[in-house]
């Protein structure tokens, strides 16, 4: 992420606030322990009947824990914000920063959880802590990995949501659709160009391409070019087959079969939706 101009005060102010605080988060009890009842039913020996009746009812840890309300923030640290593969360590303020948002604006508990090595398949140890939490948010994860990750996460019983993919996907829609109502355009009459096919990219073209709920009434875009470094992705194009999720696009999208570079894409579209690097989108 490149600085912004003037913002140096707000970079000084953000480092004292971490180290004052000692980063953003801190759990406390919703109990009292004040007295020795207090604690025998907090803790032992109270607490034994609680877990003998989820040992029989696993599904009463959304009843009687913290499970019904906690989500873990799993990341790497491998695409994190505009830095890069910051690595683990680095992406704990970020991960800190979601987590007080869903406190914040959704009453959800969240806490984070990252992991060191982009190298790492670290699906097994999400699975093995996935008891604890009621849903799974991946975060700032770089592709394809977080497509792999997330669908290999799909059978562990609670909802797993890559942010970078499902949450900016959910965003941009919604901004198309009050933007056609502001400028009484229609939607389903847009030609749209994607600038980037990563995470976020490959989930807005997916999302965009038809809405509804009912397949019987969804509602499609005209026309969806996506473009990556390589310029526009169309179904002839070299090295598709390496690529199983570009692959997709190739047969999800560009039905006009464009070929050529971003600049030769954004000629007549009605959006342009940018994904990827700052700056690449010039005036002439």
């Amino acid at each position: 992420m490149k600085r912004v101009s003037g913002s140096d005060d707000i970079y000084r102010e953000a480092l004292a606030l971490h180290a004052r605080h000692r980063g953003k988060l801190e759990i406390r009890p919703k109990v009292p322990i004040h007295t020795r009842t207090d604690l025998s039913k907090a803790y032992t020996p109270g607490v034994a009947e609680v877990c003998r009746r989820i040992a029989k009812d696993p599904a009463l840890a959304y009843r009687y824990t913290l499970k019904a309300n906690t989500i873990a923030i799993v990341t790497d640290g491998s695409a994190v914000l505009g830095l890069g593969n910051i690595g683990g360590h680095a992406a704990i303020p970020v991960m800190e920063g979601k987590a007080i948002l869903f406190k914040e604006f959704a009453g959800i508990d969240a806490f984070p959880i990252c992991f060191e090595s982009y190298e790492t398949d670290f699906t097994d140890q999400v699975k093995n802590i996935a008891p604890v939490f009621g849903g799974i948010n991946l975060e700032d994860i770089a592709a394809p990995k977080c497509f792999e990750v997330e669908d290999a996460l799909q059978d562990i019983g609670i909802p797993v949501m890559h942010d970078d993919q499902h949450g900016t996907a959910v965003v941009v829609l919604a901004a198309l659709l009050n933007a056609c109502r502001v400028t009484k355009r229609k939607y389903e009459d847009l030609n749209i160009v994607i600038c980037g096919a990563g995470a976020a990219g490959y989930s807005i073209s997916r999302l965009l391409r038809c809405i509804g709920y009912d397949p019987s009434v969804c509602t499609m875009v005209h026309e969806i070019t996506v473009c990556d470094t390589q310029g526009i992705i169309h179904r002839g194009r070299d090295g598709l087959y390496n690529n199983k999720y570009k692959f997709i696009l190739s047969e999800e999208t560009n039905h006009a079969g464009r070929t050529g570079t971003l600049a030769d894409a954004v000629v007549g579209a009605d959006v342009v939706i940018g994904v990827s690097a700052p700056g690449i989108i010039t005036k002439r």
